[in-house]
This record gives structure tokens, sequence and C-alpha cells, in this order.
């Protein structure tokens, strides 16, 4: 019979690709999710009984060591970008991964990826990253064999980075594009399915084991070059606002009782502009001995190559519409 994987977080925008990418290469995988009703679409990845669906919060012990009984590998991908209600930071991200990786070991599993994030550690500067940092330390606890990955910010079809931002270009002529800083933060943009490779890799080569890989992809680029990148794409015109860190509090400030509306997301948040003060690239941890996707025999996709078809839905003629603005 088929090695079983359980993932949690399955039905978010890098589960789905790791569940599709896992039934590829012949796993059975079950996904642990809050909401099984709402993550249907995940069965036709596989084969008929390939993919199952299983009920679990990561702030309920119980339906953890539910889902994980008679697991071979396990992959936490339970993450949040901001706080609402009983999801908090530190109940998710540190708690949480505590919590799978403790289950675990104690269900006998074999390999467990943790997928954490560049800039994560008890140092760093937003509660995101501590809690990212603080949950890489329990994990490493529980089960020292963990390997965790580090990825920058993911694109793809479904992500909230370049569709938040393209969505803003194509809202109305008069919104402006916020440079949080002035756009001079870095960041290293990493295909989705390149994620899922490199995850997918990591449960299936034992000398993985015990390591850290940080995800970026083959180019770095700065944040006004992102903005610039996405108006060129969509062919839009729209202003570059710089907008310095002293000021940028208040409009995420601003963004958070936006979030106090149900079902509305905040558009940026003080925590998230806490992390714009620090690039989001590979090797900037100054840790030893932390690979990077290349070492996992993988060659990620360029930002060129993949995004330029993720933006045509957001031009003023779809795919009809010739590009001829300039950021």
């Amino acid at each position: 019979m088929a090695k079983l994987a359980v993932v949690f977080g399955g039905s978010g925008f890098i589960g789905r690709n790791v569940v599709r990418e896992l039934a590829k290469r012949g796993w059975r995988v079950r996904v642990a999710v809050r909401r099984p009703h709402l993550a249907q679409f995940l069965r036709p990845m596989g084969y008929v009984g390939q993919i199952q669906l299983a009920q679990a919060n990561v702030r309920y012990r119980e339906s953890i060591a539910e889902a994980v009984k008679g697991a071979d590998a396990v992959v936490n991908l339970v993450g949040i970008l901001s706080q609402r209600g009983a999801q908090r930071f530190t109940a998710v991200q540190t708690a949480g991964a505590r919590a799978i990786a403790e289950c675990a070991a104690a269900a006998g599993v074999k390999s467990l990826v943790h997928v954490s994030a560049i800039g994560a550690g008890p140092a760093a500067g937003s509660l995101y990253a501590r809690s990212k940092g603080e949950g890489e330390k329990a994990v490493r606890e529980a089960f020292p064999a963990a390997t965790i990955m580090r990825p920058s910010i993911v694109f793809g079809p479904e992500d909230d980075f370049f569709n938040r931002f393209a969505a803003m270009a194509a809202s109305t002529p008069f919104t402006p594009l916020p440079l949080i800083g002035g756009g001079a933060t870095r960041f290293q943009p990493v295909y989705v399915d390149d994620v899922a490779d490199a995850i997918c890799a990591a449960l299936e080569n034992p000398q993985c084991a015990g390591r850290v890989y940080e995800l970026g992809g083959p180019r770095v680029y700065t944040f006004r070059e992102l903005m610039e990148l996405i108006l060129k794409l969509t062919g839009r015109k729209r202003l570059l606002l710089p907008i310095p860190f002293a000021l940028a509090p208040l409009l995420g400030l601003f963004g958070e009782a936006i979030a106090l509306v149900p079902f509305f997301k905040p558009p940026i948040t003080r925590d998230q502009i806490r992390q714009l003060k620090r690039d989001n690239v590979v090797g900037e941890s100054g840790e030893e001995n932390v690979g990077a996707i290349e070492d996992l025999g993988i060659s990620p996709d360029t930002l060129e190559a993949i995004l330029p078809a993720q933006m045509v839905r957001f031009r003023r003629y779809g795919q009809f519409a010739e590009i001829t603005a300039q950021a």
C-alpha cells in the first residue's frame, strides 16, 4: 500500500499544490483542515479514494492526534497573515506547530516538513516572524528530524501578494499603490509549484532530515520593482506613492479597522509593515548549513515566465488588451 502523508492546511494556496504533487507521486493523502466541506475540490486531484479529508484544528490537540494516526509523513502548512478572533499568531504558528510536531512524534511518523518563512526568528521585529521563529524552535524540540522550509513570498494563481496589488491597481484610476518605506525592501519571489516540489522532495529524501532550506526564485526584486512589474503586466498607469516607515503605521491601523467588518481582509496591518523593514531574501539569516531550493534538485521558474498569464484578468480587456502602459 502507498505511503500516507497528512497535510495540515492542505486547502490553502500552497497546500492545494502540495496535495496535487503528492498525489502525482503516488502518495495517499489525508488533508487535515478546519472545514472539510469547503475542501471537496481537492478530491479530483487524485484517483478515487487517494485523497481523504479530515477535520482538524491546530488549537485542539485531540483532533491533531486523530489526523496523524497511521501517517508515514506530515506536512504543516498552517499559518495566518493577520490575526482575527481566536486565530492568533502564537496560537496557530507557535502552539499549533508544537502540537503537530509532538503528535507526529508520538504517532511514530517518519518524516515531518514544517513550512515557516524567511525572516523567522525569536528576535524578529514583527509578531508574525517571531511566532514563526518560536514555532520552528518548538518543532525542533519535539521532532529533531523535522525539515524546515522558509520560502520568500510565494506567487501563483491564488497568491495574496500580486493579486492583491493588481486588484488595487485595477479598482480605480485614482488608487495609488503604496511604497512602504520607499519601496526599497527586497524580495525573492518563488513559484508555488516549485515550493510544492521542494516539500515533496524533502519528504522523500532522508538526507533532508533535520535541515533548514530557504526557498527563493532566481532573482531578487525591490518592492518598487514588483509594483512596476504589476503595472506593466496589467497595462495600468498608477501613482506609486512612497510612504515613510514613520507614517506607515497609520495606514496599517486603517487596514486593521477595515478588518473589523465581517468577511473583510485588511489590505495591510501594522505588523506587516514591521516585516517590510527587513529584506525577504535567501541567505540573510546568517545561519550555517542552510540549504537552498537548488540543493533539492529544483531549478525555480522565473517571475517573468509565470506572472504575465496570472495578471491577464486584471487588464482592462483581459487577454485581448495590448500592454502599452509603462509603470
